[in-house]
C-alpha cells in the first residue's frame, strides 16, 4: 500500500505565472496581476488570463508516484460538442514522458449570440503519474493551456519540495491565441513552449486567445515583470475584431513599446508581426464563423476597399511594423523585428493548412516554435553576458 505524503500547493512551485491568488480550496495561477484584472470588464480575457497556458508545477523529489488534485474549469459553445478534458503534460529531468487529464469540474457554457455565459459548478479531480525513478529528479507538470485549474493538493510516496532556480534567461511573450496554444493537444506542443525547450530558457507566457490588442494593462504587467528577453506579436487579433484604424494602431504601438521600455531599457525586444493567415492577408475584419461550412472555420467579412481609410489587414499590419521597428531601431539597438511569415508562410499553408482558416495544428506549433528557436535565439535573442535576470527599473 502507496503511503502518501500529502503537500498543499504552494506558489514557489509554479513558475509561469505572473501572480498566485489564493482560493477557499487552494490556488489559482494567473497571467495578469489583480490590479490589471480590475482595469477590463472583458469575461473573455478574464477567462485567457486565468488559463495555463505555459504555466507548470516544478518539483524536486524522489517519488515514484505523484498525484495532483485540482479543480478544472472547461469551456463549451451553446450546441456545440462537450468540452474535452484538458492535458497535463509530465517532464522529468527536461523529458516528456507522460500525460493525464481530470474529467469533471466546472463547465461554463457560452452562447455567441448574444454574448452570455453560464457556470455548471463541478467537483474537484486528480491526475496521476506512476512509474517514476526513484533517483532525485526535477519534476515539471505543465497545466492545460485551454481551462482554468484551481491547485488543490499533491499527493506523493516520497517529500516534494520546489525545485531550485537554474538561472536560465527568462522569456516574457505577449501575443494572441496561436501563443496561448489554439489548436495545439498538449500544453508542451504550443509554440512558445517548443521554442523555450529547445533554447533552454524559462518562459511565461501571455498568450491572450482573443486578446492580444495592444491594451496599456498587459504593456505595464509586462514592464513590471523580471525578463531578460521580451517578445511581441501584434496584428492577428486586432484585424480579426476590427477594433482599430491605421491612425490608432501606430501611436498604439508606440505607446505600448514606450511602456515596457519603461521597466526594460535595454532588454533585447523583438518585435513580431503575424503569420500568414490568407482569409485577412487584404480583407478586413470583423471576422466570424462561416455559416456554411459543415465544421468550424472562420471567415473575414470586411471590404478590401476599405484598406484606403485606414482599416487594418494583415499585409497593412506587416508593413508598418516594419517601417515603425527600424525608426525605433535607429535609437534602440536592442529593439527587433521578424516578419511572421517567416515561421509560418506560403509553403507551409500549402502543406499545414489551417484547420479553421484561423489557428495552426500540433504540426504547425512545432515548426513554428523550432523556426523561432532557430532565428531568434540563435539571433537576437541569443545569450552574450552571464546575466540571469533582468529586474525591471524603477
Amino acid at each position: 500500500m502507496t503511503e502518501w505524503i500529502t503537500t498543499p500547493v504552494e506558489p514557489g512551485m509554479l513558475r509561469g505565472a505572473v501572480e498566485v491568488e489564493r482560493t477557499d480550496r487552494g490556488v489559482l495561477p494567473h497571467r495578469l496581476p489583480a490590479w490589471a484584472r480590475r482595469q477590463f470588464p472583458d469575461a473573455g480575457l478574464a477567462a485567457m488570463e486565468a488559463r495555463g497556458s505555459g504555466v507548470r508545477l516544478c518539483l524536486r523529489t524522489r517519488a515514484t508516484v505523484i498525484e495532483l488534485e485540482a479543480l478544472p474549469t472547461k469551456t463549451v459553445y451553446r450546441g456545440g460538442p462537450p468540452p474535452k478534458d484538458g492535458v497535463y503534460d509530465l517532464v522529468v529531468d527536461g523529458v516528456t514522458c507522460g500525460r493525464g487529464g481530470i474529467a469533471g469540474g466546472n463547465v461554463v457554457t457560452v452562447d455567441l449570440d448574444p454574448q452570455s455565459s453560464d457556470t455548471t459548478p463541478g467537483q474537484p479531480g486528480a491526475v496521476r503519474f506512476s512509474g517514476l525513478s526513484g533517483e532525485e529528479k526535477d519534476v515539471e507538470i505543465w497545466l492545460p493551456h485551454r481551462e482554468v485549474t484551481e491547485l488543490i493538493a499533491l499527493r506523493a510516496d516520497a517529500p516534494v519540495r520546489p525545485a531550485p532556480d537554474h538561472g536560465r534567461r527568462v522569456w516574457l511573450h505577449h501575443g494572441s491565441s496561436i501563443s496561448q496554444g489554439s489548436n495545439a493537444e498538449r500544453p508542451t506542443e504550443i509554440w512558445p513552449v517548443v521554442a523555450a525547450s529547445r533554447a533552454g530558457v524559462e518562459l511565461v507566457n501571455l498568450g491572450f486567445g482573443g486578446n492580444a490588442l495592444l491594451d496599456p494593462f498587459t504593456a505595464r504587467t509586462m514592464r513590471d515583470t523580471p525578463a531578460d528577453l521580451i517578445s511581441v506579436k501584434i496584428g492577428i487579433n486586432l484585424t480579426n475584431t476590427d477594433l482599430m484604424r491605421l491612425r490608432a494602431f501606430t501611436p498604439a504601438v508606440h505607446g505600448f513599446l514606450d511602456t515596457i521600455r519603461e521597466g526594460h531599457p535595454d532588454t533585447p525586444l523583438l518585435v513580431v508581426s503575424p503569420l500568414l493567415c490568407p482569409i485577412q492577408e487584404d480583407t478586413p475584419g470583423p471576422v466570424t464563423l462561416d455559416p456554411e461550412s459543415a465544421t468550424p472555420r472562420f471567415r473575414a467579412i470586411g471590404d478590401p476597399a476599405d484598406t484606403a481609410a485606414g482599416r487594418l489587414t494583415l499585409t497593412v499590419i506587416r508593413d508598418e511594423l516594419a517601417r515603425l521597428v527600424e525608426r525605433r531601431a535607429a535609437e534602440d539597438p536592442h529593439l527587433h523585428h521578424l516578419d511572421g511569415r517567416a515561421l509560418y508562410g506560403e509553403s507551409d499553408h500549402a502543406e499545414l493548412p489551417l484547420p479553421d482558416a484561423l489557428h495552426p495544428d500540433t504540426a504547425a506549433h512545432r515548426r513554428i516554435g523550432e523556426r523561432f528557436a532557430t532565428a531568434v535565439f540563435g539571433g537576437p535573442f541569443a545569450a552574450r553576458d552571464g546575466r540571469t535576470r533582468n529586474t525591471p527599473q524603477a
